[in-house]
């Protein structure tokens, strides 16, 4: 008899016998449905993945080209409420505030992500309202930006862009100097000013004047020209500007440890100043007037003004190249009496000057000494255009008749003071400046400030057109 184990066996054997013989029926029926189940699913998977995807990166890439057309636009409202605000608190001292500006839109600008007016200065039917015809240029509109944000001619480019008529650079000395200690700008927020005691800290003409040669070297080699023949006029467009219906102005000055009693050393620092920077400028703007240069604007009298200006003149004329600068003057004057206009007015006449920078700056100790500017001083300003249009016009009728006094030959006037908006822009050109200039509205407004103007200016003109 077999043993429990053997049949136990046998047993087991029985059983087991059906699955050796054919091992795996089940499983080589499920291995064609399998993969077949897996192919469809991963299908599915990553077709709809890749249109997420592309949905995605298309949504993304909009969103990217509308944020930049909105961020470069000067209309964008971020500009005026975000960005001043924003430096005021980054950067609690003036000047540090002011560098962070310039080196942003210099590093802006050649990334081509600055800041820039998209809104032409033609309206649809091809007129254009604000134009305005400066020294034989028409300009595309009188507005223009006052030096002092650009010291050294490091981003006239992108405050053009910014929508101006005129851009004003400097005050540039002939030698390098530091200017006066710091802290030496200082805000007063409650009324929009600024008080400034920089004490013309400049580069230098040197400096300035090579950074200005390679710029318009750039500009001639991009359209297929020389500098000569930039010079020489062949681009069709202003030398100093390189735009069309745009001017660009270099204010000088002496240096701070020339003695302004020694008459001819401070025409050799001005003539140095008009040597090397003359030909890269539309205009020249001689300053006579920084409060906060000891003695400076001792040269305001007559008698030094006139001879200062004549050979600034001189050597102007001595450019090189087919359309000479002209020349201004910027004076800011302490008293209000007609003596001192009489004075400045007859020097601009003796010496041939084309015109006069009008700036307005009161010499104030508001918390801090030193020139303020801001809001406060409209009515200054518009007061004194409107005195320095009427006698400049009465001493040019009784020197070249009345043709020249009301025609080509009319002294030109540009305006800073106090102006913030488009009303105020239209009551200074009207009371008979050619132009009208901001800076403090810059510091508080932001990159859109000329655009906003203009914009104001011409909402202003539509209305007036429809009373008549």
């Amino acid at each position: 008899m077999a043993s429990p184990f053997l049949r136990t066996r046998h047993s087991l054997s029985s059983v087991l016998r059906p699955l050796v013989r054919n091992p795996t029926p089940r499983i080589n029926h499920a291995v064609p449905r399998r993969p077949a189940s897996t192919s469809s699913s991963s299908s599915s998977f990553y077709g709809g993945s890749s249109a997420k995807t592309i949905a995605i990166s298309a949504a993304l890439g909009t969103s990217a080209v509308l944020l930049y057309y909105y961020a470069t636009d000067t209309r964008a409202s971020f500009h005026k409420y975000i960005v001043p605000r924003a430096l005021r608190v980054l950067f609690p001292d003036a000047e540090d505030a002011h560098h962070a500006g310039t080196t942003a839109l210099k590093a802006l600008y050649s990334l081509g992500l600055h800041p820039r007016e998209r809104v032409q200065d033609v309206d649809p039917s091809g007129a254009k309202p604000l134009s305005v015809n400066v020294f034989g240029v028409e300009l595309s509109n009188p507005i223009g930006i006052s030096a002092g944000l650009d010291k050294d001619a490091e981003i006239p480019d992108p405050l053009f862009a910014l929508g101006a008529g005129v851009v004003e650079v400097g005050g540039i000395t002939p030698l390098p100097q530091e200017g006066n200690p710091r802290p030496r700008v200082f805000r007063v927020v409650s009324t929009d000013g600024l008080v400034n005691r920089y004490g013309l800290n400049s580069k230098g003409a040197d400096a300035v004047a090579a950074h200005l040669r390679e710029r318009l070297r750039t500009f001639a080699r991009s359209i297929g020209l020389t500098e000569k023949e930039m010079l020489d006029g062949e681009a069709g467009v202003p030398v100093g500007s390189l735009r069309d219906g745009r001017l660009l102005c270099v204010q000088i000055a002496k240096n701070k440890k020339t003695d302004e009693k020694d008459v001819e050393a401070v025409k050799r620092d001005y003539v140095t100043c008009v040597n090397r920077l003359a030909p890269y400028a539309d205009v020249l703007v001689v300053n006579v007037s920084s409060p906060n240069t000891p003695g400076l604007r001792d040269l305001q009298a007559t008698g030094p003004l006139t001879a200062l200006l004549g050979a600034v003149v001189e050597e102007a004329q001595k450019t090189k190249r087919k359309v000479k600068p002209r020349v201004m003057v910027k004076v800011s004057p302490d008293e209000d009496d007609d003596s001192q206009i009489e004075g400045v007015v007859q020097a601009v006449w003796m010496s041939g000057v084309d015109g006069v920078r009008l700036t307005i700056q009161e010499q104030k100790n508001i918390m801090e000494e030193g020139g303020y500017s801001g809001p406060a001083l409209f009515d200054q300003t518009l007061n004194l255009v409107g005195r320095y249009r009427k006698m400049l016009d009465s001493y040019s009728l009784k020197t070249e008749g009345l043709q020249d006094a009301f025609g080509k030959n009319q002294k030109v006037i540009f305006a800073t003071g106090g102006i913030t908006n488009g009303e105020q822009a239209l009551k200074v050109l009207n009371a008979g400046a050619s132009v009208a200039m901001v800076y403090t509205a810059m510091v508080y407004g932001g990159s859109g400030t000329i655009t906003r103007i203009k914009n104001e200016m011409r909402e202003k003109l539509a209305i007036e057109d429809k009373k008549q």
